[in-house]
C-alpha cells in the first residue's frame, strides 16, 4: 500500500513539473532557439533561455562569435532584446561613446518577425527587418558505437581541385594541389592591392558523417573545417594557449575542448570529427577534446542558418594559408 501512495505522490510531482514546464512555455512562446535570416543574407542565431532573474538572450550575427545580448524581456507578446555597440568615438568627458541597438520581434506560429532601430549619431535613426524561425527540436545524443557508416570518400584526391569550388562568387583563389597537399596560399604579389581570398567547398553535400582531417598550421595561422557548412571546428595556431572555445578542434565559440592538445606550429596535427544528430565529437593530435556534445546553432561565417539541412565540407580560406591532406569523410548510412 505504502509503495502505491508512493507511486501517486510521485505521479502528481511529475505531473505538476510538466503542467509547470507546459506554462512557461506558453507564457513565453519565445523560449528556444531560431535561426536568422539577417538583413542582406547573412546567417544568424538567436537562443532565448529563463535564468535566475529573468530572460537570457545570445545571438550570433553573421560572422564572430555568439554574443550576449545586454538585455531581453517580453512586453505586449512581443520579446524586445538590446545589443550595445561602441563607436569607436569618445565623448566630451574622453569616454567611449555608445549606442545601443533595440531589436523587436513578433511571432506567428513558428515564425519571427524583427524590426531593428538605432539611433544615428547625428541625430535621427536607421532601421532594419529580418526574419528568423524556429529551430527543430535538437535530437538527443546518439549511441556512436550503433551508427552505420558508408564507404570512404576521399574529399582531395592530391592532384587538382576537382570536388571543389569557392564559396563566395568574384574571391580571389589561394588553393591548389602541391605535392599532394591542399594548400591555401596568400602571398601577397608585389604591386598589386591588397586581395580578398575565398574560402573552398566541396560540391557534393552531406548529412551526418565521420570526417578525418590532417592540417599544418603555421605560425598565427588561422582556418577552419566547416562542417556542413555552417558549424566551424577551429583550425588555429593555438599551442600553449589556455583552453578556450575558440582554440584548436573548438566548435568555435560554441563548445570549448576538455583539454589542449594541439601541437606547435609547423607540425601535422590530425582531426577525427563525428557528426550526428546535431552532436559534435573531436578527437585532436588522438586525444577525444569533445565527447558527443550537442551543437545548438551555426557558428560564425555559416553560408546559412538552417540547422538540418544536408552541407558542404567548407575549408576557410580567408585568414590565413593552411595546408591540408588526408580529407576522408565516411557518411553515416541511415536504416
Amino acid at each position: 500500500m505504502k509503495s502505491i501512495r508512493h507511486l501517486g505522490r510521485l505521479f502528481c510531482a511529475v505531473t505538476f513539473c510538466l503542467v509547470s514546464l507546459l506554462g512557461r512555455a506558453a507564457d513565453n512562446p519565445f523560449l528556444g532557439y531560431w535561426s536568422l535570416h539577417l538583413p542582406g543574407g547573412g546567417a544568424g542565431w538567436l537562443g532565448v533561455t529563463e535564468g535566475g532573474d529573468g530572460l537570457r538572450a545570445e545571438m550570433l550575427w553573421g560572422g564572430g562569435s555568439v554574443f550576449p545580448l545586454n538585455s531581453a524581456k517580453l512586453s505586449d507578446g512581443q520579446l524586445i532584446v538590446t545589443r550595445r555597440h561602441e563607436t569607436g568615438r569618445k565623448n566630451a568627458d574622453g569616454k567611449p561613446v555608445i549606442i545601443t541597438e533595440t531589436l523587436t520581434a513578433t511571432l506567428a506560429g513558428d515564425n519571427l518577425k524583427f524590426v531593428s532601430v538605432t539611433p544615428k549619431a547625428g541625430g535621427g535613426e536607421s532601421r532594419a527587418e529580418f526574419s528568423g524561425h524556429r529551430q527543430p527540436p535538437l535530437p538527443d545524443a546518439p549511441d556512436l558505437g550503433r551508427v552505420k557508416y558508408g564507404a570512404p570518400i576521399e574529399l582531395f584526391n592530391g592532384t587538382n581541385l576537382d570536388g571543389w569550388r569557392l564559396v563566395e562568387a568574384g574571391a580571389d583563389n589561394g588553393w591548389h594541389a602541391a605535392d599532394g597537399l591542399l594548400v591555401n596560399d596568400l602571398t601577397p604579389v608585389p604591386g598589386q592591392t591588397r586581395r580578398h581570398f575565398g574560402n573552398l567547398r566541396t560540391v557534393a553535400e552531406f548529412e551526418d558523417f565521420y570526417l578525418h582531417a590532417e592540417t599544418r598550421v603555421a605560425k598565427g595561422g588561422n582556418s577552419g573545417i566547416y562542417l556542413r557548412g555552417i558549424d566551424e571546428v577551429q583550425v588555429f595556431d593555438s599551442f600553449g594557449k589556455p583552453v578556450d572555445s575558440h582554440n584548436m578542434g573548438a566548435i568555435y565559440s560554441r563548445i570549448k575542448p576538455v583539454v589542449a592538445a594541439e601541437k606547435p606550429a609547423g607540425e601535422w596535427q590530425t582531426l577525427d570529427i563525428f557528426f550526428v544528430q546535431r552532436h559534435a565529437s573531436v578527437t585532436l593530435n588522438g586525444v577525444k577534446i569533445i565527447d558527443n556534445q550537442p551543437v545548438l546553432g551555426p557558428t560564425g561565417g555559416a553560408l546559412w542558418p538552417e540547422v538540418d539541412r544536408p552541407g558542404p565540407i567548407y575549408l576557410q580560406g580567408d585568414h590565413t594559408g593552411i595546408e591540408y591532406r588526408n580529407l576522408i569523410l565516411r557518411p553515416v548510412v541511415k536504416d
